[in-house]
């Protein structure tokens, strides 16, 4: 197993064979590494924002030993805007060598080449709502792009809500029925919701998950309507929502106090699990109490193991590191005092 760690400081990148974790970085510690990806090669591409140099995308093909910057994510000068962040990037499980990137501004990348070079998704960048989308807290940011077996796509971004394509990314419709903005006034609109975070269902691309700025919900059907799941968790608030790769209708969420500060329920620090779509969610109990940082929505990755089970990690503001290798079940602290902890992301 692996796993990368971007922070406000540079990257960390460790393995566990069987034993202890063996972690070692920093690379490229005077930047923030807002978003990392394992690709199917075994290579890791890391999106780095240098205050001196500004935004770049790095790779390493052999675990960070040597590192080349792949060609820009850039706009063209006709767009009149320029990358401030490579929020995320996702490779695509359904097309080999397609990786996106979600990027600020608010926009969408795709590349063809395993993530050698990308270009600018027009349907996105031209679409009439692009001038109604503000940046969240964080920034402006396409944070979750979820690629579909049938060709489409669901994406989400602060703000704006959740977005869809059947074209492959040629069209966007908003998606957003029953996702609540408690932070604007009146009823909640068709498009302006600050989602933080989707995944979808092992058992069924059209089952979605979506933590929302306020709110946890599900959809059965591909995100036309949402309800929602959140009853039995001490927050609807929170960044994280994974879901497991190979269960049906197991999901995780990390719930956080929006009203107190952005800190867990009462200082503990919680993953919650469902095994039943939402029906009924069940916390960690081997995580710390006392534990004041948040998770950040990127912070948090999963993947399958041999045996179908799922490996997960999350990383917190803090600068710890957690690991379970069983589900979620139990969790162990593999690093400390990291910077912020801003991507995680695991591979087996």
């Amino acid at each position: 197993m692996r796993i990368a760690v971007g922070t406000r400081k540079g990257l960390w990148i460790g393995t566990n064979e069987g034993g202890p974790w063996n972690l070692h970085g920093p690379y490229f510690s005077e930047a923030e590494i807002a978003s990392v990806a394992w690709l199917p090669t075994g290579s890791l591409i890391a999106g780095a924002m240098s205050y001196f140099w500004g935004p770049a995308l790095r790779r390493t093909d052999d675990n960070g030993a040597t590192w080349v910057e792949e060609a820009p994510i850039a706009f063209a000068k006709t767009d009149d805007a320029s990358l401030a962040r490579i929020w995320h990037l996702q490779p695509d499980p359904f097309r080999p060598d397609v990786v996106w990137a979600g990027c600020e501004p608010t926009s969408v990348w795709r590349s063809d080449d395993g993530g050698r070079t990308f270009a600018l998704n027009r349907g996105l960048w031209d679409h009439p709502h692009h001038k109604d989308w503000g940046p969240g807290f964080g920034g402006a940011a396409v944070h979750t792009m979820v690629p579909r077996p049938d060709g489409s796509l669901v994406l989400a971004m602060s703000t704006g809500g959740v977005y869809r394509s059947f074209d492959e990314g040629g069209s966007w419709t908003p998606a957003n029925k029953g996702i609540t903005a408690d932070f604007l006034p009146g009823e909640a609109p068709e498009y302006g919701q600050c989602v933080h975070r989707i995944a979808m269902d092992a058992s069924n691309s059209d089952v979605l998950y979506a933590q929302n700025h306020g709110g946890v919900f599900r959809s059965d059907d591909g995100g036309v309507q949402w309800t929602s799941i959140a009853d039995g968790l001490p927050s609807d608030f929170g960044f994280t929502m994974l879901a497991h790769p190979t269960t049906p209708g197991t999901a995780w969420v990390i719930p956080i106090d929006g009203e107190a500060g952005r800190i867990p329920p009462e200082g503990r620090l919680r993953m919650y699990r469902t095994n039943d779509y939402g029906a009924t969610w069940t916390p960690s109990d081997d995580l710390p109490d006392l534990a004041w940082n948040t998770v950040l929505r990127d912070a948090a990755g999963v993947c399958a193991n041999q045996d179908g089970s799922a490996s997960i990690a999350f990383g917190t503001r803090d600068g710890c590191v957690y690991v379970s290798e069983n589900d979620g079940h139990s969790f162990a602290e593999i690093i400390r005092h990291l910077p912020d902890v801003l991507s995680v992301r695991v591979t087996s």
